[in-house]
């Protein structure tokens, strides 16, 4: 094992055993290297990696200091990673997206407010008949987002924000270039919604499935 390695095991030991909690400062770098038989040079490659992907958070002239360990913060890595995704991949992504997001507007089914109900309705109605391929990829975006962050789990909401990506430039090809792309992709919205203030998960499950489905489909015959 690299050294580096080794450094980032030994401080990842310290958090999931709970020696260092969510807040916690690290102590002195001299001194936790000693207390963990490491250099000076690999607990510094070792913090400067862990803080990447927000494990560490390192302030200037105070410390450093465990994160949050909250999954949003957490997932944010994986949003960047997925951004160096190549075009021949997108299909896999909307195939894992076709798995997660059904599922999770199905929950949203159970647990979504009035109020929430009504902030979609309303963003539906503001983009209109016959938006932009742009204001509507943009518009679906937050539509699912708004869904999804209903469902109450805050993990399956940041993985499904961090897949999102991969697929936008899909969407709008599919939207610039498929007769009736704009008006079916409204008409799936509605259903969702529809079978959501109806509080039937598995009508929200399925027009979900639907909607994803037909994108993934577009894409396999384009390619």
């Amino acid at each position: 094992m690299a050294v580096t390695d080794e450094a980032i095991e030994k401080i990842k030991g310290m958090i999931v055993s709970g020696a260092l909690r969510p807040g916690d400062r690290l102590p002195k770098e001299s001194e936790l290297a000693a207390e963990l038989g490491l250099s000076r040079n690999s607990l510094r490659e070792a913090v400067r990696a862990l803080s990447l992907i927000r494990i560490l958070d390192v302030r200037q002239g105070d410390g450093t200091y465990v994160t949050s360990l909250d999954p949003q913060l957490l997932l944010e890595a994986l949003s960047f990673v997925v951004d160096f995704h190549r075009d021949d991949t997108v299909l896999e992504f909307l195939a894992v997206r076709r798995i997660l997001e059904p599922a999770a507007t199905a929950m949203a089914a159970l647990r979504i407010s009035e109020q929430q109900l009504d902030a979609l309705d309303a963003r539906l109605d503001k983009l209109g008949d016959e938006p932009s391929v742009e204001e509507l990829v943009a518009s679906d975006l937050e539509f699912h987002r708004g869904i999804v962050q209903s469902a109450g789990n805050s993990v399956l909401c940041s993985l499904l924000d961090g897949l999102s990506g991969p697929t936008t430039r899909a969407r709008i090809w599919r939207g610039l270039t498929q007769e009736d792309a704009v008006a079916g992709t409204l008409r799936e919205h509605r259903a969702i919604l529809a079978a959501l203030r109806d509080r039937d998960a598995e009508a929200a499950r399925s027009w979900a499935t639907v909607h994803i489905a037909s994108v993934e489909q577009w894409l396999r015959s384009s390619l």
